[in-house]
């Protein structure tokens, strides 16, 4: 299983320079704990530069008692950013995640372009689906042996 096949295209996305307001209102309007922070290079491609999160917005701002105005996504987002290939195996990128404990994780092409994001969470439901498809297996299996061996 490839992360490009579980992956979100859908990915929220913000420049260095954009403020912290800018960056809430993102996460609320798309309900999403995360954006990544790009550059854009010659060929117009989103190239990851860091990572922010609700978390970070709130640990370094707010909790410190600092106005969020006088920061951007790129004074607070998480450097460098830890990426994965689109070809990677889910498993591969799995094990990345807990090495590097992280929960979210940009998905890149062999060129550095952003393709996709996955999250601990989209994981977990795929686990889950796997697991119920092998439950309802063995329950049918089970079933039919006994319908077979009357």
């Amino acid at each position: 299983m490839l992360v490009r096949e579980y992956c979100n295209m859908n990915v929220i996305c913000c420049d260095p320079d954009a403020g912290t307001a800018a960056v809430a209102s993102l996460m609320r309007r798309h309900h999403v704990g995360d954006v990544v922070v790009v550059l854009h290079n010659d060929e117009g491609m989103r190239i990851p530069a860091g990572m922010i999160t609700d978390r970070d917005i709130l640990l370094e701002t707010t909790a410190l008692d600092i106005e969020t105005k006088l920061f951007t996504a790129g004074d607070l987002m998480t450097v460098p950013v830890v990426t994965v290939f689109e070809d990677m195996d889910i498993l591969d990128a799995l094990r990345i995640m807990r090495h590097s404990k992280i929960r979210r994780l940009p998905i890149v092409t062999r060129a550095g372009a952003l393709f996709g994001i996955i999250s601990a969470d989209d994981i977990i439901n795929l686990l889950a689906n796997e697991l119920s498809l092998m439950a309802a297996v063995l329950v049918e299996q089970t079933a039919k042996e006994r319908h077979l061996r009357k």
